[in-house]
């Protein structure tokens, strides 16, 4: 496993990378609303992402062929944006994506709740955001990598949800996937020591019911076995000394 230490040019590089990524979701959640398409969602990501002059890093990716992961409900992540595919009153919606400035990739992933939703959707939603920074106050040179996993598993497993095991965060650079792999579920063994200057996208995805996913017949989109719904939160950060920098947070 070889895991890139950024200079300070591609530190400064990805951080500019990151900021135009944190503008773009902050530009999309405003769209989200009941009666928009997922592909409208696709389309406005896209538009506002070529707009600063940067290329969607997950259009074409592997095949992918949208520049915007719209996943709805018991979607977990990779759902493909759609004409027909209407976001309704109560629905909760994950957008993740990502883009290329200069040669450096940022990634991130929020979820939504569409319109009024219900107490558990919203529970749901808040605590796989909070079990993110709960698990980077372990992202700091020193520590073990599976420190930060460890945690998110420790705060997660409390309120019953399932921690989905087959997808997982990375490492992140001149790539959108480097090493290492950052699973969000307890581990044996520590992982690399973390050194500053290490750039990770760390990204739980939380189920409201059991752990397990299946793969649609769009060998895409993943949803979760048992129908329950699915959440989603990520950022790309940056390890220092101290405490971490999140890159993609305006």
């Amino acid at each position: 496993m070889a895991v890139t230490i950024k200079s300070q040019r591609e530190i400064d590089l990805m951080r500019h990378s990151c900021k135009l990524l944190a503008k773009v979701h902050e530009e999309l959640g405003k769209a989200i609303e009941p009666g928009i398409s997922t592909l409208d969602i696709d389309r406005l990501g896209e538009k506002l992402i070529r707009g600063y002059g940067c290329v969607p890093n997950f259009l074409h990716y592997q095949g992918y062929p949208a520049s915007i992961c719209v996943s709805v409900n018991d979607e977990v992540v990779h759902g493909i944006p759609r004409a027909d595919r209407i976001l309704q009153e109560g629905d909760i919606v994950s957008l993740d994506c990502g883009l290329i400035y200069k040669g450096y990739h940022s990634d991130a992933a929020r979820t939504y709740g569409v319109g009024r939703i219900s107490p558990e959707a919203r529970q749901l939603i808040d605590e796989t955001r909070n079990s993110f920074f709960e698990g980077i106050k372990m992202a700091r040179a020193g520590n073990h990598l599976h420190d930060i996993s460890n945690r998110i598993d420790e705060y997660i497993s409390r309120f019953g949800y399932g921690i989905v095991e087959d997808l997982v965060g990375h490492g992140i650079g001149t790539s959108l996937h480097e090493d290492p792999q950052i699973p969000n579920f307890r581990q044996r063994r520590k992982g690399v020591r973390l050194q500053a200057g290490m750039t990770l996208a760390v990204e739980p995805m939380i189920n409201m019911g059991g752990y397990e996913v299946e793969w649609l017949d769009d060998d895409w989109t993943v949803v979760t076995e048992d129908g329950s719904l699915s959440a989603h939160y990520e950022n790309t950060i940056l390890v220092t000394d101290g405490e971490p920098e999140i890159l993609t947070l305006l």
